[in-house]
């Protein structure tokens, strides 16, 4: 079932993500984590819909789309990124198997955190935070994500690596072996893995080797 939804806010989150608070249709609900389907309520673009995850929680009164536009791309993104308030967004049924089984790891790349925003958020107003911690690699500080919103929930279990700058206080390289082997304690913890699909394999792939249960590793096949 499609829902048209009027944009009522639309915040900059860095220098090329924004965030959209829609109107929420009556009895939408969803689990943080969760995705639906969008598409720009406009003549050429009632069509081109593509996936974004809620980075609001379910309680709120309105849904949050946090959104990365790629400029060198005249695609959805780009278009989103030139709407405003009040222009319409067309969204779909909720989908998406990244949902919270207990404490354990997030690790995510650039835009990848985006279904791990809701769950956090959540975890934090639970007070339930005890036993998580994030692994968020960017290229450059400024592209990292709402990183003083983690940084307040998560103190020194929001790990920050740059794969393009060297600065201090962040973890300079890549989310690889030697990285996950020197932050990671227990692999018999859960795993909630979000970033490009190559990320997303490697990762697994790695995970799996020390031990960590296939089951026990979520992400969206």
């Amino acid at each position: 079932m499609e829902h048209i939804v009027k944009i009522l806010e639309i915040n900059t989150i860095t220098h090329d993500v924004k965030s959209f608070k829609v109107e929420r249709p009556a009895s939408y609900s969803f689990v943080p984590g969760q995705a639906t389907e969008l598409s720009i309520n406009k003549p050429n673009w009632k069509e081109e819909k593509r996936p974004f995850t809620f980075t609001s929680l379910d309680k709120d009164p309105f849904l949050e789309f946090t959104i990365k536009g790629y400029s060198d791309h005249k695609g959805v993104t780009n278009q989103l990124h030139q709407l405003i308030v009040g222009d319409e967004l067309i969204i779909g049924d909720v989908w998406g198997a990244i949902e919270y089984k207990g404490p354990g790891y997030f690790i995510a790349g650039g835009a990848g955190i985006t279904p791990f925003i809701a769950i956090l958020r959540h975890l934090a107003l639970e007070n339930k935070l005890k036993g998580n911690r994030l692994l968020f690699s960017n290229k450059t500080s400024a592209d990292i994500i709402y990183e003083k919103e983690l940084t307040e929930i998560l103190g020194k279990d929001a790990v920050y690596i740059l794969t393009q700058e060297e600065i201090p206080g962040y973890k300079k390289g890549y989310i690889d072996e030697a990285f996950l082997l020197s932050e990671i304690k227990d692999f018999y913890k859960n795993f909630y893995v979000c970033g490009p699909d190559k990320m997303i394999s490697d990762i697994n792939n790695i995970l799996i080797k020390h031990g960590a249960k296939p089951d026990a590793v979520i992400f969206e096949k």
